[in-house]
């Protein structure tokens, strides 16, 4: 007996699909509802913490990710000047447990179809172009509204429907993202033989450059700067900013620029970061990932913890018999301060790049953030 026999899921992200898996093959039904017309990601690329790799496991989708990713351990901090001489060298905590690498990297759209094709196999129904537009709680469930027309009524329904969720608007949860001041830029380039774990540069014209590998011959690239206003340029003239802002630093960047000269994309986004006080639930409905929760990927556990919502969240509908308080008490109690922590260590490690606060060890406040993440959720 499982606490919920149907569900409805808002989003085809990382935590939607995650959350699709796990109650597919626990035998549940269930429809996941995306807006958008067809599966799509940014095209640059994921770092993925071991606690991501674990909770990937989990899912049953650790063989196809590593066999699509680059792993490895270890991580570089590089100062700026042509010659990027390395300031130190960090052996990253195993925040996986010792069966996983410490960190990895991967094409960000080859982990989106690896999810879509394990939640398809398990039985999930997924629908793409379609919008959960309404949600009235019932004596024993939820009616979801899609597309303006009755979908259904479901034992509950999962926003999963990221950053700017509707399904958080509809059952009336008013906090929202904030930015934190940051912007980034991103392309993925191709590898230099050199690069054989992700390598970080503080201080020069940006916040924060680097690059992490995904594959044998790729990696994705960013610099971190203050955050500005970059809608509606040509991808001509933000290939040009980041091209003029990475000209401090030099070593495998010389191969990025080659790499952006010769018409590698790029894109850019603003940091922001927000938590939902609990409850994250309201009735039959729930929200988890981006949708509740959404920290700057400075110590990259974005995708980490969304995974460990869905995990967590399904763990406990599965065993229950009934979606009731005591439920939500233990879906909260195992979620909400670890979130929490994620999102003020990486406000924290981000603030001190904006206040520039010299006297702060940026080496020491990423190694003791990463021993945070060691502890299972």
């Amino acid at each position: 007996m499982t606490a919920v026999t149907k569900v409805a899921i808002a989003g085809s992200g990382v935590a939607g699909l995650a959350t699709a898996i796990q109650l597919a093959q626990g035998g549940v039904e269930v429809d996941v509802f995306e807006s958008k017309p067809e599966l799509s990601s940014l095209g640059s690329g994921i770092t993925l913490q071991g606690n991501a790799l674990r909770a990937l496991a989990a899912l049953g989708a650790w063989v196809d990710v590593q066999a699509k990713g680059y792993f490895f351990e270890g991580l570089t901090l590089r100062a700026p000047g042509p010659d990027a001489p390395v300031v130190a060298e960090l052996p990253e905590v195993k925040t996986g447990g010792p069966d996983f690498p410490a960190t990895g990297g991967m094409y960000r759209p080859d982990l989106a179809r690896i999810l879509l094709d394990h939640a398809v196999a398990a039985g999930a129904n997924v629908r793409f172009g379609t919008k959960v537009t309404g949600v009235a709680d019932t004596a024993d469930g939820v009616a979801v509204e899609v597309d303006g027309s009755p979908a259904g009524t479901y034992d509950l329904l999962v926003g999963a429907d990221g950053l700017n969720s509707a399904v958080r608007e509809l059952i009336g949860i008013a906090t929202k993202p904030q930015p934190t001041g940051m912007g980034i830029w991103r392309s993925f380039v191709s590898r230099p033989a050199s690069v054989e774990h992700s390598e970080l540069y503080y201080g020069g014209p940006v916040y924060i450059a680097g690059y992490t590998p995904t594959g044998e011959d790729t990696m994705y690239a960013f610099l971190v700067e203050p955050a500005q206003e970059r809608v509606g340029l040509t991808d001509e003239e933000a290939v040009a900013l980041m091209l003029a802002e990475s000209q401090a630093y030099g070593g495998p960047w010389n191969d990025i620029r080659a790499d952006l000269q010769a018409g590698a994309k790029v894109n850019y986004t603003w940091f922001t970061q927000h938590i939902v006080p609990a409850p994250w639930n309201r009735g039959h409905s729930v929200v988890i990932g981006d949708a509740a929760h959404t920290c700057p990927p400075t110590i990259a556990q974005g995708a980490a913890q969304a995974l460990e919502d869905a995990v967590v969240l399904t763990e406990l509908l599965l065993a229950a018999d009934t979606v009731d308080d005591a439920l939500w008490d233990e879906f909260h109690a195992r979620r909400l301060p670890r979130a929490q922590a994620v999102v003020d260590a990486s406000v924290q490690l981000g603030q001190w790049q904006i206040d520039h606060d010299r006297e702060a060890d940026a080496a020491g406040l990423i190694f003791g953030i990463s021993h945070r993440m060691a502890e299972p959720a």
